[in-house]
């Protein structure tokens, strides 16, 4: 069983939803966690009669929530995205971009196969200096709250399990086939190395 909490980074596309719910999840249980976006930018939902929101990665979520509020302050409030922006203002400043992110974990999570593909690439591409693995999973969840917080816990508890595991790379097929089992779920598994 590793002596240290394991070091693991949850991705989304736009570090909004997902992947900060995790992030809020895994910070509380103990882990070292980072939570990314993968996306070229963020986009939230515009209005009925409008296009997605967009703002670049080095917007705060401070800056989002007033801005959605002067735009429509009654449909950002109906449909929860000023309340995830609020969440999201007490776990870190802004929304980061895995892609700029040189950090080391342990594992790595992505909540849809698309993510999973761009980080995997990412990974793939940049020069390898220390032959470290990092084991990237794809945990699928849809993006609304309630998907988020389920698959968070999901994501949770497979952390858990791979904490607890004497090695972490014997257990790790070990630990996915049986939450396989467990949720009918299948998990995508690369490993790339640092």
């Amino acid at each position: 069983m590793p002596s240290y909490p394991l070091s693991v980074a949850v991705v989304c596309m736009s570090n909004m939803n997902r992947s900060m719910e995790a992030h809020r999840i895994l910070r509380r249980k103990g882990f070292r966690v980072g939570s990314f976006g993968a996306g070229s930018r963020v986009r939230l939902p515009g209005t009925a009669r409008n296009p997605p929101v967009v703002y670049d990665f080095s917007t705060t979520y401070e800056q989002m929530h007033k801005d959605l509020m002067s735009k429509d302050r009654e449909r950002y409030t109906s449909n929860g995205i000023l309340h995830i922006l609020g969440r999201n203002e007490r776990i870190k400043p802004r929304p980061e971009r895995f892609q700029e992110c040189r950090d080391r974990f342990d594992v790595i999570f992505t909540c849809e196969e698309s993510v999973y593909d761009r980080v995997v690439e990412e990974l793939w591409v940049r020069e390898q200096e220390t032959c470290e693995p990092v084991h990237v999973i794809n945990v699928d969840m849809d993006d609304n709250t309630e998907d988020a917080t389920l698959g968070s816990f999901l994501i949770c508890e497979l952390c858990e399990r791979l904490q607890q595991a004497d090695n972490l790379e014997d257990s790790l097929v070990e630990v996915l086939l049986a939450a396989e089992q467990k949720t009918g779920r299948s998990f995508l598994h690369t490993v790339c190395f640092y």
